[in-house]
């Protein structure tokens, strides 16, 4: 039984007395860096504000400068279609960047402008590309340009062997690069009523300052396997029998009778007349007399169309056309030379000077390196 004066053992929780809590570790270095760190981020906006804001101007003033570039080129290349004539407007590109602090000097770097199909005499040129530099305009202000003053240009002319081929060539003479300097013409010419093929060596060569010359070489027409026709006036030229067609003649005794009976075609091959006339009574004595060697060559010297004129009807005996002998007659060397010229001249600027520096023949045509000083464009 319990003691009424029994003291419990374990005291009573209200009964202990009261134990201030250790205080917090002091904080002071994180709060201050919380502090710094807390106010970097509250100034980032601004600076990127301020970024973006500097960006957003950046690409305004460029895209501004774009603008007027395009414009600027807009304008040039109709003026320039306008004042020289052209049929269709240049391509103009401005270079430099920034373009409006230029325009404001009125000086440009450099401009280039590419001229398609200008005419030059008989043939086109394919495209005239040239860079000026160091441009001066004139004006009051940069809205009013009246024109412009080029101290130099340089650029290339191109006369394409695709727009010759067009446009002299009617689809059956083709101009092809054969050297440096040499374009071969290859084809088919109609005379006549025949189609003959045509071959031809043209000379490329500067002619003074402004113009291109061409030299025509090694014409030739080709009539089947029958006869040729070289333009002139010389030996050589002419209308003559080929190796095979002389060859023929001398194997087919009507026809080699035939031609012995002219006295000026005996005269040319130099035969005797004794052996002429045993020739003409006996075929083996013809076989001896054709069957040797330089009775071919001598055939082949013949000029068909001094014969055309004494005895067409020999002619027609060796299978030639008059017609077509009288059509080739009339094609002299500078009627055929005119029509496969390629010359043509620079066009002469209003002021200043425009010079040819080089002139080569390339795989796509005849190329032109140009020059000028002292060129003006407006009034």
């Amino acid at each position: 039984m319990r003691s009424p004066h029994h003291i419990p053992t374990h005291p009573h929780p209200y009964d202990v007395p009261y134990e201030e809590p250790p205080a917090p570790p002091t904080t002071h270095r994180r709060t201050g860096r919380r502090r710094r760190r807390g106010h970097f981020f509250s100034g980032l906006p601004f600076a990127l504000k301020t970024v973006a804001s500097l960006l957003v101007l950046a690409a305004f003033l460029t895209l501004a400068d774009r603008w007027a570039v395009l414009y600027a080129e807009h304008r040039a290349a109709d003026t320039l279609k306008d004042r020289l004539r052209l049929t269709a407007a240049p391509e103009v590109e401005i270079d430099g960047f920034p373009f409006l602090p230029q325009l404001v000097g009125k000086r440009l770097d450099s401009v280039k402008v590419t001229v398609p199909d200008v005419a030059a005499d008989r043939v086109t040129l394919a495209a005239v590309s040239a860079t000026a530099h160091d441009i001066r305009l004139d004006g009051d202000g940069p809205t009013s340009v009246r024109g412009a003053r080029v101290p130099r240009l340089d650029g290339d002319v191109l006369l394409s062997f695709a727009d010759m081929n067009r446009e002299l060539g009617a689809s059956q003479v083709t101009f092809t690069g054969a050297g440096r300097d040499r374009v071969a013409v290859r084809g088919t010419l109609p005379v006549a009523g025949h189609d003959l093929r045509l071959r031809a060596d043209v000379r490329v060569a500067r002619d003074g300052e402004r113009g291109v010359d061409t030299r025509i070489g090694g014409m030739r027409l080709d009539i089947g396997e029958l006869a040729t026709y070289r333009p002139g006036t010389r030996a050589s030229q002419g209308l003559h029998l080929t190796r095979a067609s002389a060859a023929a003649l001398a194997r087919e005794t009507r026809k080699a009778r035939a031609v012995l009976a002219v006295p000026s075609v005996v005269r040319a091959l130099g035969v005797p007349d004794a052996t002429v006339r045993e020739a003409q009574r006996s075929d083996t004595a013809l076989s001896r007399l054709t069957g040797r060697p330089e009775f071919v060559r001598q055939a082949m010297r013949l000029n068909l169309l001094d014969l055309a004129l004494a005895h067409p009807e020999l002619l027609d005996r060796l299978g030639l056309d008059p017609a077509l002998l009288d059509a080739l007659s009339q094609l002299t060397r500078p009627v055929l030379a005119d029509r496969l010229s390629l010359a043509f001249r620079l066009p002469e600027p209003p002021s200043g000077e425009l010079r040819l520096r080089d002139v080569r023949v390339a795989k796509d045509g005849i190329r032109v390196r140009i020059e000028g000083s002292g060129l003006a464009v407006g009034p």
